[in-house]
């Protein structure tokens, strides 16, 4: 389950661009989620059609693996981007009290609060009284973080960043310069095989303190990126040679897991993509460091291009994304349960439940804005 993207807002002097792509992949969370629904694998509250071997749950398990291979890498390295700034201004300890208001709370309300409604809202499918699974569920002092994960990832984050953000992040105010393609390759080949070695203890799906570690190998690695790029400006002037080199990367790397995974029978390549010594999990490790480094890039240079400036819509939505964030897993599960009756192709209904989802999230959260007291958290 898988921003900041919507977590760390950028203060004054607002980047147009972030904000856009920011917004945008909030909203690619939604689907993703919703996809999960309807026949991709992944961790989610209802699961209406089950993934089998059929050409539309083929589709949105790869529409899925796609996503993420990126969109939760972007969003640690804009946590990462957005970090060194307001520490150098505000100081250690106010940050880290405003990192725990805007992360804590939201934390807090959704697992103890959204968290298990979500859970009690996907079990009225089966047949189980929503308030009557809520009241046990809180009974149990049950936590439910879903996609708060990723604040708590930043949490745990906030005391190693306070410690070495002078040395790594600030760079004694020295400009660095963008990083060359051999120190990106590099980069890209020891994430994926941290990313098998992890995965050998922890497959993808294995949560330890509520954290999948298998992901983390790059999650570290972006956020790292984009604190020590934040002063020298490398998200706002990527040179864009070394972009087009990249999203070719992408391009041709993009093809590879999912031949390796239909073939991989065939030619007698035997196990899991999500972890263990096999060689389609080495696959999968390596595979995704070489698509995200392409389509991070490349989707950061294309809204450069074209989002210098936000209409009215696009700036209501970059102002409520932390917001469709929080509060999107009720709303997908509550959309797709109300026509969960209704005979309909896989594909069909998840565009119809994700289109549904979207605009009812950017409704509800523009409402939520309008409360004084969660403007200052959202």
């Amino acid at each position: 389950m898988n921003a900041s993207a919507p977590v760390d807002v950028p203060c004054p002097g607002r980047d147009r661009a972030i904000d856009a792509l920011r917004a945008g992949t909030t909203l690619l969370v939604v689907l993703h989620h919703t996809a999960i629904n309807y026949g991709a694998i992944g961790g989610w509250y209802t699961h209406e059609i089950a993934t089998d071997r059929s050409p539309s749950s083929m589709a949105l398990v790869f529409f899925c693996t796609l996503n993420q291979a990126w969109f939760m890498g972007l969003f640690f390295l804009l946590a990462g981007h957005y970090v060194a700034g307001p520490l150098q201004a505000k100081g250690h300890w106010r940050w880290l009290r405003d990192r725990l208001l805007r992360l804590g709370l939201p934390l807090l309300v959704y697992g103890f609060v959204i968290g298990p409604a979500t859970i009690a809202l996907a079990q009225t499918a089966n047949g189980r009284p929503f308030v009557d699974t809520l009241l046990g569920l809180w009974s149990r002092g049950v936590f439910e973080k879903g996609p708060l994960w990723f604040a708590w990832a930043l949490l745990l984050l906030a005391l190693p960043t306070m410690a070495l953000h002078r040395p790594l992040i600030i760079g004694n105010g020295l400009t660095q310069p963008h990083p060359s393609n051999r120190a990106m390759l590099a980069a890209a080949l020891g994430t994926g095989v941290a990313a098998f070695a992890l995965r050998l203890a922890w497959p993808v799906g294995t949560e330890v303190a509520g954290l999948q570690l298998g992901y983390f190998a790059s999650y570290l690695l972006l956020y790292t990126v984009g604190g020590i790029g934040s002063m020298s400006h490398w998200l706002e002037d990527w040179p864009r040679e070394q972009v087009r080199t990249w999203r070719r990367i992408a391009w041709a790397a993009l093809p590879v897991l999912p031949l390796v995974a239909l073939l991989g029978p065939r030619w007698g390549l035997a196990g899991r993509a999500e972890g263990g010594f096999s060689v389609l999990a080495a696959v999968y490790a390596l595979w995704e460091p070489l698509v995200a480094f392409g389509v991070i890039l490349g989707l950061l240079q294309a809204c450069r291009e074209r989002f210098a400036t936000l209409g009215p819509f696009g700036q209501r939505l970059a102002r409520r994304a932390f917001a469709i964030y929080v509060i999107h897993p009720p709303v997908v599960v509550g959309v797709s349960l109300a026509w969960r009756s209704v005979a309909a192709p896989a594909l069909l209904k998840f565009a119809v439940t994700g289109a549904v989802a979207c605009a009812l999230c950017y409704l509800v959260a523009g409402a939520l804005l309008r409360v004084p007291g969660l403007r200052r958290i959202l």
